[in-house]
């Protein structure tokens, strides 16, 4: 205690994505900070998520360039896949970042406890029987890998996300329970590094949150790689065997497999963590916030994958700095989720920003649509990439979504945000000129068929 309040003005609990992001703003607006986090800065996404997911799916590319060199007149011959360099390879890219947000938290005077804290008061955190007190709480436990009931995860034959990252042998066969964007990007990440690979999906669709002509199209590049899926059938059972594992689906058929990794998304950490006997209220889990990331107890507040948003890291990193600058006095204003852009690494990306079809028609729009088709596009004529950029407005309105499907797609996802988050039509976008030749282009080119003024498209 200091002069009779809080030692601190903000105790933020978890030092992920959504934690450190809250503790970054509110030490550059003044404010005293103390971050824990029991494990390393970072969280999920930098240590078992997107970041070394991603080193993988590049190893993965780079493997596929050079398999296919003669397709470009270059002479390389594919030796195979070292595992064990691939994973020196990622962790050499996790480990620089983390030493570079390290140095970043540090040089902003935020001080960092390590342990696992819990909430024993509206303003307190309890770790290893130390008491840190401050003006306001932050929650940001983040999440872990989810299973299903009856499924045992042992970590060598049954494995979650995190698991798979840590492989020292790959597996000739696997069986990916889960179609969504962690199954996704892992089953092209191992079809890249030879894995025989089977998708696994309850519902009718791979990225069924998505456009469904880009699931489709993901679907169409998927048979052509040969990764194999099963749509609306559910897992029933898996045994092991003398070989692997026996997977069972809900149609009698069944699976063989080396592993079977299990990726049907994340659930909150909260458990066991005081929020409840403190008065915060939990949904399945999520604590309950108001669009402000504030909770019913008015010293606490939450954010990332721990509330019930987008569990996305950028999406963290926007909901730590929004309650930071609120702490601190700042004016704030709720986010946007449709406005948030969205992300699969696969080959090929899958990316997008706003409304679906479906949810823009549900909202009673009445919308003009546009597709257009990578193969009129001169780079990605060079980069032999498919796929598509389609585009949604209302009639006579501004654009309500943007679905990218391609190599590499997921460059081109930041001006599509731009364009939907300010309400632009068609006709706003269109007299901007994209350099040539990019893949750029044919996000211009879908603006200008809106607008009426085709360049490049037939019909």
């Amino acid at each position: 205690m200091v002069g009779g309040g809080p030692a601190h003005d903000l105790v933020v609990l978890g030092g992920g994505s959504g934690g450190y992001s809250c503790a970054l703003r509110a030490a550059e607006l003044g404010l005293s900070v103390v971050l824990i986090e029991q494990d390393k800065l970072g969280g999920t996404c930098l240590h078992r998520g997107c970041i070394p997911t991603k080193a993988l799916l590049h190893a993965g590319e780079v493997a596929d360039t050079t398999r296919e060199a003669a397709r470009f007149g270059v002479r390389a011959e594919f030796g195979g896949i070292d595992l064990a360099a691939v994973l020196a390879y990622q962790d050499g890219v996790v480990n620089k970042m983390y030493r570079g947000l390290t140095g970043l938290v540090n040089g902003r005077g935020v001080t960092v406890v390590t342990g696992r804290g819990r909430l024993t008061s509206p303003t307190t955190v309890e770790v290893d029987g130390e008491t840190f007190e401050g003006r306001h709480v932050v929650l940001a436990t983040g999440s872990a890998p989810s299973t299903l009931p009856g499924l045992t995860i042992d970590g060598t034959r049954v494995l979650t996300s995190d698991h798979a990252l840590r492989l020292e042998q790959l597996p000739a066969r696997a069986v990916v329970l889960g179609g969504g964007v962690i199954g996704v990007e892992f089953a092209s990440a191992w079809r890249s590094l030879g894995v025989d690979v089977t998708i696994v999906e309850a519902l009718p669709r791979l990225l069924p949150a998505e456009e469904e002509t880009s699931s489709a199209r993901l679907e169409r590049a998927f048979r052509r790689r040969g990764i194999g899926f099963r749509t609306g059938v559910r897992f029933a059972s898996v045994e092991h065997t003398g070989a692997g594992v026996r997977v069972q689906l809900s149609d009698d058929s069944v699976l063989d497999a080396d592993v079977l990794l299990v990726a049907v998304g994340r659930a909150p950490v909260s458990a066991g963590l005081g929020y409840e006997e403190v008065g915060v209220p939990l949904e399945r889990g999520h604590v309950v916030v108001d669009p402000l990331c504030s909770t019913s107890v008015p010293t606490i507040s939450a954010v990332g994958d721990l509330i019930a948003t987008p569990q996305l890291a950028h999406v963290g990193f926007a909901e730590g700095i929004l309650v930071a600058e609120r702490v601190a006095g700042l004016p704030v204003v709720p986010i946007d989720y449709a406005g948030v852009p969205r992300v699969t690494y696969s080959e090929p990306e899958v990316a997008s920003v706003g409304l679906t079809t479906a949810e823009a028609r549900a909202r009673g729009y009445d919308i003009d649509e546009v597709q257009y088709d990578l193969a009129g596009n001169g780079k990605a004529t060079i980069l032999r990439a498919s796929g598509a950029v389609t585009v949604l407005r209302a009639k006579d309105g501004p654009v309500l979504g943007v679905h990218l499907v391609g190599s590499r797609m997921g460059e081109l996802v930041a001006e599509a945000q731009l364009i939907y988050n300010w309400e632009a039509f068609p006709e706003d976008v269109a007299p901007l000129l994209h350099p040539h030749p990019t893949q750029s282009e044919a996000l211009g080119e879908a603006h200008l068929a809106l607008a009426g003024k085709p360049l490049h498209v037939h019909g």
